[in-house]
């Protein structure tokens, strides 16, 4: 990809899953990522970094000229592709089964007409392609397998017969009418047996299956239903089915900027994000997945609250530390590729907010609090008491010196008003008036730093006068109401300033303040034009808010898929994928759309807020971008 141009668009991948990883699928039929055995494993299939020689697993007609239609089955990550031919009409079902021993790829081609000719090509790699594995063919004509090997791992793939050649196997097999023809992939640890084959038949009815009665539960209403619905689907896909923890996105280093140095890893787990996840959940009644989240939490977070990170792994892993990969040229030649992530280190205030707010959204669904829980949301806000007035890096993660962003003050303002609420509304032990006169105090400062009386909004952090798009979730989390006059001041400047191109869509900052200590530019974050629908909604512009919601879901691709950014340019997807953050607050949206119309979905909102405004238990401030 020396012209920078990458072989297919972010937008032009599917995800599948097994809630355990996730590979993305292009309409082209080839596979350009896939960790195993994990989201944060390393890479076995890098191309969307890198080219095919980086790993890929491409299977489509030998024709040229066939078009391919795709969707997912039903509410499920079951992905089917169909295939048009001169000569016929093939299905290819691409899945990972659910509650497989070990994490597998199928890939099954129906025949539905006539005779397609279809060719597999097998790039295997491992380790983000710096190892070539040892390939050998074993079993007989009626069960041929590849056995590849390098280190720790190894995969075993079932069906076809594949040829070797230069570092790749091809396999070209022409499927009639009625026939069926499936390739497994399997991984597996090298030191043990390779695993029995995959009974498919089973494993796909069992896999639609799961993936139909998690979305049973959900109750969604109103125009946006059905975007509302793939997102929880989204959602639960990047939730460890084991763990519980809730990966950001399935990617590494797909850039904000492309060209440029803004390339994360997301495939690990933010309090934030997590948190944040959690509350879409919670509003569509997913119980068990709140009780999951709080065993995760409870794990990662153990120990000495001043030992509290931002992020961990997949299993609570606290050292995640940051390095390049310098033999992949990166998405579109964006350099550098990173894996780990050192934001990791970073103090951000305002995640004890969103957790403990998370928390409080579990006790309203009715999961019950154990002695263990309530132990740990004291030993946080103990913390919080000592903490509170140090700076910090902020929701974006500064990588400049720590400052008072406005947002981290406002949600600490929320840890200590989710606290005052555990006692006064579920009868919680905790020195209420403490954190009562905390809370107060808290908003004072607020309210007299992090506000800009010339300008008539709120501001970015205490010694700027910028705005930043975080503001928008000060009404939901019950800060202020949305029709406050500072609120709306707010709002107009956030206008002002942060939206760009026709339809309007919200910058996280200005990047040309130079606050984030790095090189280049980005393109608007949707996470934040998701705040702004959900300001309008509560603010009575309903109209602008139906119009910028039906602008954003319109930018999903063809199976409801949303990446952290969008270029208004192009309409090209930008930043990793699938994005928890985009996601959770297109949910969110939605819901606030949906309660402004009358609807029921969602969180309730709750008025005559203690500490003045009202408070929504929806939204609650969330991560974006840049790690880093």
């Amino acid at each position: 990809m020396s012209n920078g141009a990458p072989a297919a668009r972010i937008e032009d991948h599917a995800v599948i899953g097994d809630t355990s990883t996730a590979a993305l699928v292009t309409r082209d039929g080839t596979v350009d990522w896939l960790c195993l055995p994990r989201f944060d494993s390393t890479a076995t299939f890098a191309a969307l970094l890198g080219d095919a020689d980086h790993g890929q697993w491409s299977l489509r007609p030998t024709d040229p000229a066939a078009t391919a239609k795709r969707r997912y089955h039903g509410e499920t990550l079951v992905l089917s592709t169909v295939w048009t031919t001169a000569d016929g009409v093939v299905e290819v079902t691409d899945f990972m089964p659910v509650g497989a021993h070990r994490p597998s790829l199928v890939r099954r081609v129906r025949g539905l007409r006539g005779s397609v000719e279809v060719e597999q090509v097998l790039r295997i790699r491992f380790d983000y392609a710096l190892a070539l594995p040892w390939v050998r063919q074993v079993g007989g004509d009626d069960d041929p397998a590849l056995l590849a090997t390098a280190g720790p791992g190894s995969v075993v793939v079932r069906g076809v017969r594949f040829r070797a050649s230069d570092h790749r196997h091809t396999a070209t097999t022409t499927v009639h009418d009625g026939e069926v023809l499936d390739t497994v992939l399997t991984w597996y640890p090298s030191y043990r047996d390779a695993p029995e084959p995959v009974n498919v038949d089973a494993a796909l009815a069992h896999t639609v299956d799961w993936w139909t009665d998690w979305m049973a539960t959900a109750h969604t209403e109103g125009r946006h239903a059905a975007a509302t619905r793939r997102s929880l689907l989204f959602l639960r896909a990047m939730t460890h089915g084991d763990t519980g923890g809730v990966v950001a996105a399935a990617t590494t280093s797909l850039p904000e900027d492309p060209g440029g140095e803004r390339n994360w890893d997301y495939r690990y787990v933010w309090l934030r994000d997590a948190s944040l996840a959690l509350a879409s959940l919670i509003a569509h009644g997913y119980r068990d997945e709140a009780e999951h989240w709080r065993g995760w939490l409870l794990r990662a977070v153990a120990g000495d609250p001043a030992d509290v990170q931002i992020m961990y792994g997949i299993a609570g892993e606290r050292e995640l530390p940051e390095r390049e990969l310098a033999h992949l040229p990166g998405y579109a030649d964006s350099k550098p590729v990173r894996v780990g992530n050192g934001a990791s280190t970073q103090y951000q205030g305002d995640v004890f907010g969103e957790v403990l707010a998370a928390l409080h959204d579990a006790r309203e669904l009715g999961v019950e609090e154990s002695a263990d829980s309530w132990a740990l949301q004291r030993a946080l806000l103990g913390y919080v008491e000592e903490h509170w007035q140090e700076p910090d890096n902020g929701i974006w993660e500064m990588r400049g010196p720590r400052r008072h962003f406005t947002h981290s003050r406002a949600m600490i303002w929320a840890a200590f008003d989710r606290g005052v609420a555990a006692v006064e509304e579920f009868g919680l032990d905790g020195p209420v008036e403490r954190w009562r006169t905390l809370r107060e105090t808290v908003r004072a400062e607020i309210e007299e730093h992090g506000w800009n009386a010339a300008r008539g909004s709120y501001r970015q952090h205490y010694d700027t006068d910028e705005v930043d798009a975080s503001l928008l979730v000060l009404p939901q989390i019950g800060f202020c109401a949305a029709d406050d006059p500072r609120m709306t001041g707010t709002v107009r400047a956030i206008e002002e300033d942060l939206r760009v191109g026709d339809d309007g869509l919200v910058l996280r900052y200005r990047t040309t303040a130079g606050f984030d200590g790095l090189t280049g530019t980005e393109h608007p974050f949707l996470a934040c034009s998701f705040w702004l629908v959900e300001q309008y909604a509560g603010s009575g512009r309903l109209d602008d808010a139906e119009r910028l919601m039906d602008v954003l879901v319109g930018y999903a691709n063809d199976v409801g898929m949303l990446s952290e950014e969008i270029d208004v340019a192009t309409g090209h997807h930008i930043g990793n994928t699938p994005q928890v953050l985009s996601h959770l607050t297109l949910v969110s949206a939605a819901d606030a759309i949906s309660r402004a119309r009358g609807g029921t979905t969602g969180h309730r909102t709750r008025t005559a807020s203690r500490s003045g405004g009202t408070r929504s238990w929806t939204g609650l401030g969330n991560r974006a971008g840049s790690p880093g």
